[in-house]
Parts: structure tokens; C-alpha cells; sequence
């Protein structure tokens, strides 16, 4: 322990953990084993008195506090002291609240506090407290990518909280989809009636701001740089380029209709087959009169809107999701008629009918008090008729086909995400070659040969592709579960429909959170403050140069696009990018990387600290690594449950399964632990890891621990890892006593000494 360490214990006896447990004992842990400087006891350490102790020892010299009492989840504010590094051992939730109050249990919750004591003191030798890198930068302005709706509202948005704000629009004008329409699905009560697109007020607004500069038929070009001073270079039709300064990015870049002529069976090619948006045209031409319909501009007499076109639909080439703003878009569109004429026949085949949104339902209403016929029904295929096209469709009611003729189709053929070539599928393609799915595989390269035909929206300058990563379908990335408007790519967001499918209502409330979300970007990194989950964390990556292979497995394995690589091909660490996961930690095989408070030391050296009793005893030890984001807390809620588990397990937190380490269950497994169980959020498409790819890139890495194991002639069963969820309160002192069980059955390791 350097010289210039002054590490102070202190044991808090309130809430039960004095009568349960010897603080004599643990104090004398701390200073024995632990080989503090000082250990105090207190009644109720989170008291104003016990918390004026500490700081009164800090103020005489101490650095380094460890807190022996209630969870590190719990009391935040009152064992919140600057200046110092803090470790916590979990007493209360982690160990009294988990054990029963009997004299048979006695001795071994004793034990389990005493090791806890014993990890924390371990842990405080190898954190200092974090400072800030210095290349913090504070620009208050914000680049908003697209001209839409949403992208306008993001801006006028930022412009009232007193940010400036640049749009880049590649048309001629701003509006984007919004601005072709005749009229928007209403928003507010009554709900009964088409409204103004708002667009003209959006336009004027924007004109009248003084903070707000808008960029015409323009395109961004290059994007570098990190939160708090991002660049980049806006190109405009004209062939000149002019290069700005941003804290943040919000890319609002909107949607594109599905392609109506993929759907050959509904005759695209006939003039009077039109979708939403054809008919928004034709409906803005007639401006409240008559529509015509295209082929020989006829009044529209009689009009069928088909939902799902192309849409929720599993045929190659359809969209398999729903749109959401379809069914309201129909009806809407239906009243576009019914409002000039009553006597025009409007009907709209569905399967199912959605309008989503406070006012959905009474909007539906009123399209049936103004006649909209709706019709449950499956539309099988358009043909050209005498007077009109020839639609013949199966309706669900009666149970028999019909064919009918109509003057004008109009069909409901949903959103596809205007993103940009999606970053991630070259890493995807490898991976399934290297897995061997041939099937996946071909897909894939064909995926590829699309992708690559995209133009690209921020032509970012990420070691990790020029555009933001992707979801399923195309939607550009966010934390859909967690985090909305948080993407992998830190101090830029999404909002509106290249996010997912949503309305006006829906895109402008998007486009709000996307605005405050980049404020709050801006202000943080211009602290030095992660993002979230670990919101204020000052720490970020460092690592030690020598003894760097350049494997490249953290700058391959970060989800955030962190790390580059400087011109010797050494990672280069970008600490505003940085979401402090610790993910490039655990990929590492030199373990070169640290954390000033999270380290491969702090956490190795807490494992190492437990007693491990020799094989005689019966006593097992088991490491559980827990995910402080899903499976910790759900352990804290167990314990508030006073749902039990066994007296054997030392559970140590990590930020993320991700910044799991081998080294760490190696050194396990060879000290003489019995076993270990890694408990992480879930991955996939699905996923809720908080860090995005930790919990998919810890399965990976573990899927390879039973080789070590089988090197080591230990039993495979021995290492177990789980994808729990927050909600998980029964399900993981499950997890954990079957994991005692296991070991009860297989015997003790044979590494105990």
C-alpha cells in the first residue's frame, strides 16, 4: 500500500447488525487483516453523527473509506464524500437479512460478514479516487440531423433551453414526411377530426429563433470527435463545406414508405393503387375538394384502404412489424372524403384494428359516426376491372371471398427506418462463418450487399463504421428497454420513426427527450462525467503500454465505439465516449486495462481476501460475480424479502458481466473456491444488459471456461452463468442454493489447502 494511503474501517451496528454479529470481531479484522489505519464502530453509521466522524477523519488525513453496513445501493447520499475512494461491505442486505436468526446459523454469518470485511479492505488498497481526464470540452450547441417534424421540434426544443442548434436538411425545405401531408391524426380532445400538420408554425418558429440555424439541401459529410466536442463537416448542394463544433448530435433522419411495388400481387402498377402517402398528394391537390383519382381524374366515389400491406407479414421481402400510425393514418384519410362528401363510400379492410394514443379510441369513433365502413378482412390480390381496380379479398365475417370494384386502393404499406448502413453486420458475417451457419450466412452477404448501397447519414469518424449501430429491422440503435433514447454511440441520439414506428404525436414527444437527452450529454461531459448507468463517474480507461499486445479485443469488443487506434496500432481511449462497463477490462488477456476505482487488482485482490477453509470443514466457498445494474439490486430485494441462501456464497458486484475477467475465475478455482456463478442481464435481440453487449460478450468468453476447467481436472458444473432480470427476486437465491447443492454433490475442490 503506497505510503500516502489512509485507509479508514467503519463497522455501523444500527439496524440490526449489532445484535446479529461480533463488530469487535470485524473491527479487529480491519485492522489486523486488513491492515487499515484506523476502525471505528458507530450505532448508525448513516446517522448525521456517524457520518460527521468520517468526515472528521478525512479531514485529518484519511483517503480511502471502507463501509461496513448496509448494501452499496442503499444510503448514497449519506456516505457520498468527495475526495476520497469508498468501498462498501454489504452486512446488512448481504448477509443478516439472508440468514436465519438462529444459534445454528450463528457461526457461519459470522464468517460471511468477516470475509466481507476482509474483500472490502482488500478492494480499498487498489482504488484512488478518480479525477477527470482534462479533455473535457463544453460547446452548447447541438447538430440536429434531419429537417422533419421531429427533427424541428428537437430544435426549437434545445433553442428554449438556451442551446444553439444547426439542422441539416438534405431537401429543399424543411417538413420532411409531415410536410406532404394534407392534414395530421389530431392530437388533442375531442380527437374527432383532422388537424393542421403544424409544420408551417414549426417553419416560422424556427425562423424567428436566433439560435437556430438551418442548413438547405444539405448533408453531413464527417463526424468526429466525442461528447462535449464533436465536429463536423456540412456539405451543401452548392459544392461548399463549413465545419462546426457540437456537444451533441441528434440524428432525426424520419422514414421512407415501404415500396408498394414489391406488393405485385396488389398491382402497383395501376394508377388508382396508390399508398398513404400517394394519397396525402392527391388529397393536398384538392385542398378540402373533391379527390380525383389519378388515371382519369374522377371524382372518388367509392375508396378501400387495405391494412398490413406488405406489413406484419413474415414473406420475404415484407415488414414483420406493425407501423402504428397505419390504422389512425386510414381512418384519417377516410375522413378526407367523408368531410366533402358523406355519401362517399369508404372502407378499410383490416385484421386488426390499432390506434395507439390517449385519444385513439374516440378517434376510431368518430370514423364510424361519420360512415367509415370497417371491414375485418384479408385482401388477396388487385386486378385492373371495368370501372376501377378489381380487389378480391376474404372477409373474416361472413367466411366467404368477394370481389368488388373500386374507384381508388389505397394501401397501408408502413415505415422503413432512413438509417444508415448498419455498422455491425461485416462482425455479424464473421461470426457466423466462424460459427459455421451456412444458412445465416447467406443471408447475411446478401444483407451486406444492400447495406453497402446506403448513403450514409453521419459519415462518422468511429473506428467502428460511419453510422449509428442498428436493432432488428433496420431501426437505428436505442436502449429500448432501459434507456429509449440512449444508443451505443455516446452523446448522439435518435428520435421519431428512425428509432422505431410512431406518429406526429409520438415523433414530437420523441423528439423532446432527444433534445433534453443532449443537454444533459453536454453538460455532463463537460464535467468529465460518464453517461449512463454509472451517471458521474469521473473514472475511464487507462492501461499500461508496455505491456500491451495490440490484440485489438478492446477495441473489437467495446459497444461503444471507445476505443480507436493511434498510429503504432496501440488502443486509444476516448473517456467521453466512454460508458465505464469495463467490458474492454474484461476482454483483455494481458490485463493491462484499469479503472482507478475498478480494476482486474481490486476486484482479483477482494476474491483472494476470503477464507477458504480446508476440505475437512464442509464448508464451501462460492463466488458469485453479480451485475450491480439487474442482479444485484434483485439481490437486495431478496434480502428484503428475508429470502435465504447459503451461508457458502461471497457475492462480489461488477459493473457489467462484460468487465468479467477469466483471470478472475481462474485465480478463484485455484485458491480453492468450489465454484462460481456469473449472473448477467440478458442478451439478444431482447436484450436489457445496461451496456448493450457486456452480457452477450461475457457468455462468449465464458462458453470457453470449460476448457480452463477441464485444464485444471475440475468438474465443468462448477461454473454456472445466468441472465437474470431485476424482477428475478425468487429465481436467484434459487440460482445460488443449487449451486451449493451442486457442489454438495460433487465434492469439494480438490485445490484446497
Amino acid at each position: 500500500m503506497a505510503a500516502d494511503k489512509k485507509i479508514g474501517a467503519y463497522i455501523c451496528k444500527g439496524c440490526g447488525l449489532g445484535e446479529r454479529l461480533d463488530c469487535n470481531q470485524l473491527e479487529k479484522i480491519a485492522k489486523t487483516e486488513g491492515k487499515v489505519a484506523l476502525a471505528k464502530q458507530h450505532d448508525f453509521l448513516c446517522s448525521q453523527a456517524g457520518v460527521e466522524m468520517i468526515k472528521a477523519d478525512i479531514s485529518e488525513g484519511v483517503t480511502h473509506v471502507m463501509i461496513g453496513a448496509c448494501s452499496r445501493r442503499a444510503k448514497t447520499e449519506a456516505f457520498n464524500f468527495t475526495g476520497v475512494a469508498i468501498a462498501r461491505a454489504n452486512l446488512r442486505e448481504g448477509v443478516i437479512w439472508v440468514r436465519p436468526d438462529t444459534d445454528d446459523a450463528r457461526e457461519t454469518t459470522q464468517e460471511m460478514a468477516n470475509d466481507y470485511i476482509r474483500m472490502s479492505c482488500a478492494e480499498i488498497k487498489f482504488m484512488t479516487q478518480p479525477e477527470t481526464s482534462g479533455e473535457q470540452g463544453l460547446i452548447k450547441h447541438i447538430l440536429v440531423v434531419g429537417g422533419g417534424i421531429t427533427g424541428m421540434t428537437s430544435a426549437l426544443e434545445a433553442a428554449k433551453a438556451g442551446y444553439n442548434v444547426s439542422i441539416v436538411e438534405k431537401q429543399a425545405q424543411l417538413g420532411g414526411a409531415a410536410g406532404q401531408l394534407f392534414k395530421r391524426i389530431p392530437v388533442r380532445a375531442p380527437y374527432q377530426h383532422p388537424a393542421d400538420t403544424g409544420i408551417a408554425e414549426l417553419a416560422t418558429a424556427i425562423a424567428a429563433s436566433d439560435k437556430i440555424k438551418v442548413y438547405l439541401n444539405a448533408t453531413v459529410t464527417r463526424t468526429s470527435g466525442a461528447p462535449g466536442r464533436f465536429s463536423a463537416d456540412i456539405s451543401q448542394e452548392s459544392g461548399s463545406t463549413v465545419t462546426e463544433q457540437f456537444g451533441a448530435i441528434i440524428q432525426a433522419s424520419g422514414f421512407k414508405p415501404y415500396d408498394m411495388n414489391q406488393l405485385t400481387e396488389f398491382n402497383p402498377d395501376n394508377a388508382d393503387v396508390v399508398d398513404q402517402l400517394g394519397l396525402e398528394a392527391l388529397a393536398k391537390a384538392a385542398n378540402g375538394a373533391a379527390i380525383k383519382r389519378p388515371s382519369d381524374g374522377k371524382a372518388v366515389q367509392n375508396v378501400l384502404f387495405i391494412q398490413c400491406a406488405g406489413q406484419r407479414s413474415q414473406k420475404p421481402g415484407h415488414l414483420s412489424y406493425c407501423s402504428g400510425h397505419c390504422c389512425s393514418t386510414s381512418i384519417k384519410q377516410a375522413m378526407y372524403f367523408k368531410q366533402y362528401n358523406p355519401d362517399i363510400q369508404t372502407t378499410v379492410l383490416f385484421t386488426d384494428l390499432r390506434t395507439p394514443g390517449a385519444g385513439g379510441e374516440n378517434f376510431y369513433r368518430s370514423g364510424q359516426d361519420q360512415c367509415v365502413t370497417f371491414l375485418k378482412g384479408i385482401a388477396e390480390s388487385v386486378t385492373p376491372g371495368k370501372t376501377g381496380p378489381k380487389v378480391k379479398f376474404d372477409n373474416l365475417l361472413l367466411n366467404e371471398t368477394v370481389e368488388q370494384e373500386f374507384d381508388l386502393v389505397v394501401l397501408a404499406t408502413g415505415m422503413v427506418p432512413n438509417s444508415g448502413p448498419n455498422p455491425y453486420l461485416e462482425q455479424e458475417l464473421a461470426l457466423a462463418k466462424e460459427k459455421k451457419e451456412t444458412e445465416k450466412v447467406v443471408v447475411l452477404e446478401q444483407e451486406l450487399v444492400f447495406e453497402k448501397s446506403k448513403a450514409s447519414i453521419l459519415n462518422l469518424d468511429y473506428r467502428q463504421g460511419t453510422d449509428m449501430p442498428q436493432l432488428v429491422h433496420g431501426f437505428t440503435d436505442s436502449h429500448f428497454i432501459c434507456f429509449p433514447y440512449e444508443t451505443r454511440r455516446t452523446g448522439i441520439y435518435t428520435a421519431g420513426p428512425v428509432r422505431r414506428p410512431m406518429d406526429i404525436g409520438q415523433a414530437m414527444d420523441d423528439a423532446t427527450g432527444a433534445a433534453l437527452k443532449a443537454i444533459q450529454a453536454i453538460e455532463n461531459s463537460a464535467l468529465g462525467r460518464a453517461a449512463h448507468p454509472r451517471s458521474g463517474d469521473l473514472s475511464y480507461p487507462k492501461f499500461r503500454k508496455e505491456g500491451c499486445t495490440q490484440c485489438k479485443r478492446c477495441t473489437v469488443e467495446c459497444p461503444f465505439g471507445a476505443i480507436n487506434e493511434d498510429e503504432q496500432r496501440y488502443p486509444q481511449f476516448n473517456e467521453a465516449r466512454c460508458r465505464r462497463c469495463g467490458t474492454c477490462m474484461g476482454a483483455c488477456p494481458v490485463r493491462v486495462i484499469s479503472f482507478d476505482n475498478y480494476s482486474v487488482d481490486s476486484v482479483g485482490q477482494a476474491i483472494k481476501a476470503v477464507d477458504i477453509p480446508d476440505e475437512f470443514s464442509e464448508k464451501p466457498r462460492i463466488l458469485v460475480l453479480a451485475c450491480e445494474n439487474d442482479a444485484y439490486p434483485a439481490l437486495d430485494m431478496a434480502a428484503m424479502n428475508r429470502s435465504e441462501y447459503s451461508a457458502f456464497v461471497r457475492v462480489i458486484p461488477v459493473r457489467c458481466l462484460g468487465s468479467v475477467n477469466t483471470i478472475w475465475l481462474t485465480d478463484a478455482l485455484n485458491s480453492g473456491y468450489d465454484g462460481a456463478v456469473l449472473l448477467g442481464c440478458q442478451k439478444g435481440d431482447n436484450y436489457q444488459c445496461h451496456f448493450v453487449k457486456g452480457s452477450e460478450m461475457a457468455h462468449y468468453r465464458m462458453s470457453k471456461i470449460g476448457d480452463t476447467l477441464t485444464q485444471l481436472n475440475l468438474e465443468t458444473e462448477r461454473v454456472e452463468t445466468h441472465e437474470v432480470a431485476i424482477t428475478d427476486i425468487q429465481r436467484i437465491p434459487e440460482i445460488i442454493n443449487n449451486m451449493a447443492k451442486t457442489i454438495e454433490k460433487i465434492g469439494m475442490s480438490p485445490f484446497k489447502f
